[in-house]
């Protein structure tokens, strides 16, 4: 029996404060030991990158990235999205990441159903001022542990999904 194929797709802006919150958990990540057959990797703002790795075939994608959804900072949630219908026009920025348009890419480019999970965060802020900001505010840093504990869950089949959002 072959071990499932699962990757965990970090994404963020490490420059953008709490936009950071998938690259740090994929810095967590990298540094234990993972089951046979799962692969983490760190995508930060490369969405072209991430559209060639899902027209691959695999078990399970989670995407990992700051999400608003309406909670408090820092909470923690597992979003199942819905179908995503190509676009007729599709663009990339090559210093930005969106996910909705990667999954779209990936569909309209004839990519395989993979089953997609999104581990996501509210963030208390994803600043986009000049300056920018290093590092994730408080709560979300926080959050990063119980990420990963969501994630640990997922791969070992104990959490029961249900559909909570759209894209």
């Amino acid at each position: 029996m072959t071990s499932p194929r699962i990757l965990i797709a970090c994404i963020g802006n490490i420059f953008l404060g709490d936009d950071g919150f998938g690259v740090e958990v994929a810095r967590r990540l990298s540094v234990r030991p993972l089951p046979p057959g799962v692969l983490v990797q760190d995508f930060g703002i490369r969405s072209l990158d991430l559209t060639y790795v899902l027209l691959d075939t695999w078990d399970l994608v989670i995407l990992v990235d700051a999400t608003p959804f309406g909670g408090e900072p820092g909470d923690v949630c597992l979003i199942q999205p819905d179908s995503v219908d190509p676009k007729p026009s599709l663009s990339f920025d090559a210093h930005s990441m969106n996910p909705v348009n990667v999954l779209r890419a990936v569909k309209a480019m004839g990519g395989p159903p993979n089953r997609i999970l999104i581990v996501g965060c509210e963030p208390a802020s994803c600043d986009s001022d000049d300056d920018g900001r290093l590092g994730l505010s408080e709560p979300v840093a926080a959050a990063v542990d119980d990420a990963i504990a969501l994630i640990d869950r997922v791969i070992e089949g104990r959490v029961v999904e249900t559909s909570v959002g759209s894209v």
